[in-house]
This record gives structure tokens, sequence and C-alpha cells, in this order.
């Protein structure tokens, strides 16, 4: 008998479910409670519930916990890095950083990913299969049950592409926040996306309230396609106007992530070119020097020259940071723990 995902549910879901099996309609919330905000990982921890119940829930359905199968702590800056094992054998990357705001936690939301950044472990070796909203949710819930501490912010920015994934990303949202649970604003909630389009504009029409976070990585069609193949799909005009789109639709700010790899999207032109694009949205980029990985030759701009390469756009009247580097000494970079694993199996 195949076990049904109970995380998966949302809490009309859920009263729907306790209905069907005649229970009375506060059970449904007793049950909400104990999965998504004491954050059980077990039937048995429901201990106001009839043995009855805990039991029929324990036959039919499955909690989806997720385990820890290693966890590296940064002693540069406390950064802790985990993987998780799936209940089918697979393993995903997470990540949880402290800073003065609030703890952010940086999660995975597919198995690989088969969008092609050159720069990405991620991508080495394709995309294994979506995760579900419960093993989403999960990452989050785990974290902070191992650490003790609230999450405050999520960033979807870790293997995969969420807008690949997109209903079980949408509910995950709709779930995060949602006032039966951990309640996390959707301003504190980041998802990353290499630019896919339809993704983009149904978000938009959603009205949701979070960031959303673009990878550009270059300032024109060329460049961006040698360094994401997934960019040969649409042109950089129409990714930007559904970017544009969504600013129009939500008020959001939308976030331009931007890879600095030296030699190769960190010249003058660049700077000309990335001043043409963004001189006139109210957009924000986000300079992140590149995390280097054996798989790849890249090599991340000394940081006197990235320094330089935000000053001139700032002088251009560019909105422009250059991402706070963490976890730089425990395989910091998205998709190298999971890498590492499954090369030493």
């Amino acid at each position: 008998m195949n076990k049904k995902e109970i995380r998966s549910y949302n809490y009309i879901e859920l009263q729907e479910e306790m209905a069907a099996m005649s229970q009375k309609k506060f059970r449904a919330a007793q049950v909400y409670e104990w999965l998504h905000v004491k954050l059980a990982d077990s039937f048995d921890e429901m201990s106001n519930l009839p043995k009855e119940l805990r039991e029929r829930l324990s036959t039919e359905y499955d909690i989806g916990m997720l385990t820890m199968v290693e966890r590296q702590i940064s002693e540069q800056d406390g950064t802790n890095k985990f993987l998780f094992g799936l209940s089918d054998g697979y393993v995903v990357e997470s990540v949880l950083m402290r800073y003065q705001h609030g703890n952010s936690v940086c999660i995975s939301s597919q198995v690989g990913c088969r969008m092609g950044c050159v720069f990405c472990a991620s991508t080495i070796g394709g995309l294994t299969r979506d995760l579900s909203t419960a093993e989403m949710l999960g990452q989050v819930y785990a974290i902070q049950k191992l650490t003790g501490e609230r999450v405050s912010n999520v960033v979807v920015m870790g293997t995969g592409e969420p807008l690949d994934n997109y209903d079980n990303f949408r509910k995950f949202i709709d779930m995060i926040s949602d006032e039966h649970g951990l309640n996390i604003s959707q301003r504190n909630i980041t998802a990353s996306t290499c630019g896919l389009i339809e993704g983009i504009r149904k978000l938009a029409d959603e009205k949701l309230q979070i960031t959303l976070a673009l990878s550009l990585h270059g300032a024109d069609q060329q460049k961006r396609e040698s360094l994401m193949p997934v960019a040969r799909r649409n042109e950089l005009a129409d990714v930007l106007a559904a970017c544009d789109y969504y600013f129009a639709r939500t008020g959001r700010r939308v976030t331009c992530e931007y890879s600095l790899v030296r030699g190769v999207n960190d010249t003058a032109a660049d700077i000309a070119g990335l001043t043409a694009l963004l001189k006139h949205r109210k957009f924000h980029l986000n300079l992140i020097p590149v995390n280097p990985i054996k798989e790849r030759n890249f090599i991340r701009p000394s940081k006197q020259n990235a320094r330089n390469f935000q000053n001139k756009l700032e002088k251009n009247g560019i909105n422009v940071t250059i991402r706070r580097e963490m976890g730089l000494d425990i395989d910091g970079a998205c998709g190298q723990l999971r890498r590492k694993h499954i090369v030493e199996q």
C-alpha cells in the first residue's frame, strides 16, 4: 500500500481528509499543528490524538521525514550546510545562514537540475526528479528542529529551478506562509529562477509578495547563452519584460543575480551592457563572485576587481551590491556537497 504524503496537504485539504475519515473538524487543526508548528516527525508524538487515530494515520499516511546525512559548519561565519536523505535514497542540500535580521534557510526544489548553468555544480548529472511540497517544507522544518532556532527567511535558491516544479513550489509558498503553520511572511521568501517566462508571469498574476530573483549572469543574449544553456529558450529582452510584468503586478522589486567570473563577464563591455539593461528599471543587481568548483575552470575576480565593477555600476546609476560570502570553507557553492556525496558513493 502506497502511503499518502500528509505534509503535502494544506489546511483545507487536511480538513477534507479528516472528514473523509469521519473525524471531527478539530482533529484536522490538531494534526496540522503537530505537522507544521510542532514539527512532529512521527504520529506517535501526537499525544492529544486518540491511539486509534494515530494508528490509522500511521497506516495510511507518511510524514516524509528527512534524514540528515551530513552537516558541515563553517569555522569562518557559522554557516551550516546540510545534506538530507529522502525516502527513495536521493539526497538534497540545504543551508542555514545567520544574519542580524534573523536566520535564513536556502532550500532545494529539485533533485538535480536541467537548466545547465555551466558554473554551477547542481546541474552536473542533470535532473533526477522534482521535490514534493512536503520535501521542500521538510528542509525548513528539519533545520529549525536541529538548531532549535526560528527560521525567519526562506530562499528557494538551492539545487533545482523552482519554476520548473511550479505546482509544488507554489503550494510550498502558501503553506510556509500559512498562519496555521510557521507563518513566515511572503516578503521574507525569495525564489531564484533562470528566467522561465511562463512561470514568472503566472507568479505575477497570483500577486504573491515574494521576492523574485532572476539569474542574469550575462548582459547580452550571447553571453547569457554561453553561461546558461537554458537561455536559448527565450530572448533576454522577453525575460526582462516578464520581470517588468512581475514588478508591475506585485510592486515587488526584482533582484538580478549575477555570478562574476574573471575574464568572462566582468569587463568594461559588461558594465556598459548591464547599465543599458537596468538603468531605467527598478531592479536590484546582486553580484556574486563565482564559487570555484573542481569540475569547471572558472575563476573568481579579486575582491578589489569586484569592488571596482560594483563602483562603476553605481556611478552609472545602478542599484548594486556584492553578496556577502558565506560558507566558503564548507563546500559552500550550490550543489557541491551533494556532488561530493554522489562521487564518493
